[in-house]
């Protein structure tokens, strides 16, 4: 992709998960976009070899370990990236996980695998909120962007840990944007339909991950998309947040942008009537 206008030029954005999937794309995209990115995950070697790659050896991509269900992980990374670039512009929470294989069952649901999932979900978004708040008030200014999900608006797509969490994201953007409103932040979340990265096959057991069936999950989701002849890919999700996150969306706050092909527009169930 060729940008002809630089939409984030002299931006400084934290995005966290960025090393792998759908931060990946975001953190390309946004470099590609003019923006100084630091790259918050716990994949260290990934993830610095993505700063290294997408940098080119110019001090523009910057690496730091977090592990967002941490308050001073967060904490630590949001003041790296103010320490090293000078501001925090656009702040994306991106890191988020599944409950993985045999968590469809709500009676095997261990606790323990429901609280690690909104512990990452839903307590790292708050935390990213939190504390880019604390550096973007003081500006008057700033974009807070968080990975949401069709399954935040709707039940029944993913497991129970990661529905709950994705609705409760969804309620933390529209709350934390009436409340930042005044200060000039927007903040806003994304939500797109299935993309096959690493979380959608953590739901099948391991042994069972094979480039064959990595292949039937994307024909099975994209047979049940809406929207066809078009496939979803993770840097169409960048595009909707690099849009969010830049001027042409100034006023565009407390709202879910659905990248989604209209799937939830639509009652499927009600095909059986044509």
């Amino acid at each position: 992709m060729i940008c002809t206008v630089f939409r984030l030029l002299r931006k400084v954005a934290l995005v966290t998960g960025g090393a792998s999937g759908i931060g990946e794309s975001i953190v390309r995209l946004f470099h590609k976009h003019g923006a100084k990115v630091c790259v918050a995950d716990i994949q260290d070697d990934i993830g610095q070899r993505l700063c290294n790659d997408v940098s080119g050896g110019l001090d523009v991509v910057s690496f730091f370990h977090c592990d967002v269900a941490i308050e001073d992980d967060v904490k630590r990374a949001v003041d790296h990236t103010v320490d090293k670039f000078g501001t925090l512009d656009i702040m994306v929470n991106n890191a988020g996980i599944a409950g993985g294989p045999n968590c469809w069952d709500i009676r095997n649901f261990e606790l323990s695998k429901f609280e690690q999932v909104l512990d990452v979900n839903v307590k790292g978004v708050f935390l990213g909120m939190k504390h880019a708040s604390r550096v973007m008030i003081p500006s008057k200014k700033g974009v807070i962007i968080s990975i949401c999900s069709v399954s935040g608006v709707m039940g029944g797509i993913g497991d129970h840990a990661y529905t709950s969490s994705k609705h409760a994201v969804l309620g933390l953007t529209r709350n934390v944007a009436a409340e930042l409103g005044k200060h000039g932040i927007r903040v806003n979340c994304v939500s797109p339909f299935s993309v096959l990265t690493n979380m959608p096959l953590s739901q099948i057991p391991e042994d069972l991950r094979t480039e064959e069936t990595k292949a039937r999950l994307h024909n099975l989701a994209m047979s049940n998309a809406n929207l066809q002849g078009v496939e979803l890919s993770a840097e169409d999700v960048a595009n909707a947040v690099v849009f969010m996150a830049s001027d042409e969306a100034r006023y565009v706050s407390g709202d879910n942008l659905m990248v989604d092909g209209g799937f939830t527009s639509v009652n499927h169930g009600f095909q059986v009537f044509k």
